[in-house]
């Protein structure tokens, strides 16, 4: 290699790991971005990059009861990337409808942005498995999504009713939102409605409305 390609080469590297440094600290910043749902002690709200670390965690430790065909590692860096985009658009509360009004514009924005910071073909990989867990398509983004229902029904579950009481969740709100669970880790699905049950018996989760009720 002459010494002007060798030096361009030199070049290109450093950029490319000034940009990759870039992006990790600025990762960082999804420590600051609280979620409503607490931790199981109930202690305090938890932050979006716990919640991606716990997630992370059940890939590994759930990962025997997924879909077959389902690529454990990817939906591992599908996870540890798919709430970055609340760097800037923030946790939006999924039983909040006004909230999620505009959700889509403000996350796209975000992922322009922060993958941006990335080299560029890293950006690309990084954007493709945000956008596949957003559309829930494959089977890998179906178990990535159950996973990230899981989290937060379990969250809430040994929290005293966490987001779900604090909030007057109601039940069919609860059975919609865990629904990707039934069909992409339907042995768990059990599990899910047992814990619905016991905490609408305990008015955690708020019973289903009754005709002519508002």
């Amino acid at each position: 290699m002459a010494p002007s390609e060798r030096a361009a080469a030199d070049a290109d590297a450093a950029e490319r790991l000034q940009r990759q440094i870039a992006f990790i600290v600025e990762a960082d910043r999804l420590k600051g971005v609280l979620r409503k749902t607490t931790l199981c002690d109930g202690s305090r709200a938890e932050n979006s990059a716990e919640h991606s670390w716990h997630l992370a965690l059940m890939v590994t430790v759930l990962g025997e009861h997924a879909e077959q065909g389902v690529d454990n590692a990817r939906v591992l860096r599908m996870l540890l990337v798919h709430d970055l985009v609340e760097i800037d658009a923030g946790d939006t509360f999924a039983y909040d409808v006004a909230a999620n009004v505009g959700r889509e514009t403000r996350e796209l924005l975000a992922a322009e942005r922060i993958f941006g910071l990335l080299p560029s073909a890293q950006a690309v990989e990084f954007r493709a498995l945000w956008e596949e867990f957003e559309a829930q398509a494959t089977v890998d983004a179906r178990f990535a999504a159950a996973l990230d229902r899981l989290q937060p029904l379990l969250n809430n579950h040994h929290s005293g009713g966490g987001s779900w009481r604090a909030h007057g969740v109601t039940r069919e709100q609860v059975e919609r939102r865990m629904r990707p669970i039934e069909v992409a880790l339907p042995a768990l699905w059990p599990l899910v409605r047992d814990i619905v049950d016991r905490n609408c018996a305990v008015g955690h989760i708020k019973p289903p409305a009754t005709p002519g009720e508002p």
